[in-house]
């Protein structure tokens, strides 16, 4: 079984876990059966559907080679390099420059780029961020990160349950579940993009530049990003930010102070450095 594979595994077990803690801590044995029906029904939901719900969030829409003939092309000979099917191509419509790919395995995958970052980066930037998203469903990312969308959204949804759950007993709630659901589980929720956000980018930089053949680009690209992102805001529900931060290749909702303390990506100037030693050198430094 591969890394990602074994990560999607535990991201679903952590599903039936936390909803088996919250449900024992609000209703017993009677809470935990609830809790388990739920969490399974969640996870079957996930593996099949949140790449859709990811889609619709985003309000992308499907385009081909007659509607969209240089994105279409770019990513039917990126994908080709990379010896992948062909994956579906949404164009989002957004002002902020920005793009993900989506889906459970290479066979159902598909990317999505902004209006923003059509019109701002050039054929090669352009080029070396849609082979970085290329390289996210070769790596099989684009599962594990769909789930993770599931995941920090039960866990936000469990915290506000909690809450609500407290609110309307007569005699309260243990404090510890007041606790988690106040604190420890948004903080958890940002961890867990983080933890599997972080390393998967560098690896989806050190191959989306070898496919495209010009790290430069994708260098440039992610600093064209990164400074946009500050300006141009990305136009989607609280949660959607919350839940979908990390499946970009620069975080679009990174302006605020917390943002930035708990973030889903390493830092952009890092990445860039590493790039750029690899259009020097030919070898991504380790």
């Amino acid at each position: 079984m591969t890394t990602n594979s074994l990560r999607t595994v535990f991201l679903m077990s952590l599903v039936i876990a936390l909803f088996l803690l919250i449900g024992n801590l609000l209703g017993g044995q009677t809470g935990m059966m609830i809790a388990l029906v739920i969490s399974l029904a969640m996870n079957f939901f996930s593996y099949w559907f949140s790449d859709k719900i990811v889609l619709k969030m985003y309000k992308a829409q499907e385009v081909d080679r007659q509607s969209a003939p240089e994105l279409y092309n770019m990513v039917e000979d990126l994908a080709s390099q990379a010896n992948i099917p062909m994956p579906k191509v949404y164009i989002i419509p957004q002002a902020q420059p920005n793009a993900f790919a989506t889906g459970r395995n290479p066979s159902n995958a598909a990317v999505a780029a902004t209006e923003g970052i059509l019109r701002m980066l050039t054929k090669d930037e352009l080029k070396g961020v849609m082979a970085h998203e290329i390289a996210h469903i070769v790596h099989r990312d684009i599962l594990t990160q769909t789930i993770v969308i599931t995941v920090v959204s039960a866990i936000n949804y469990m915290a506000q349950f909690a809450l609500f759950f407290r609110g309307n007993r007569e005699n309260g709630t243990n404090p510890i579940v007041l606790i988690l659901s106040l604190i420890l589980a948004p903080i958890a929720a940002t961890m867990l993009q983080a933890a599997v956000s972080r390393s998967r980018e560098y690896e989806a930089d050190r191959l989306g530049a070898e496919l495209c053949g010009k790290p430069a680009s994708l260098a440039h690209a992610l600093g064209k990003i990164e400074n946009a992102v500050h300006h141009i805001p990305m136009q989607v529900s609280e949660s959607g930010a919350q839940s979908t931060a990390h499946m970009f290749p620069v975080n679009p909702f990174s302006g605020g102070r917390m943002m930035r303390l708990f973030s889903t990506h390493p830092p952009t100037e890092e990445r860039i450095s590493l790039l750029m030693q690899m259009e020097q050198t030919g070898i991504y430094p380790k």
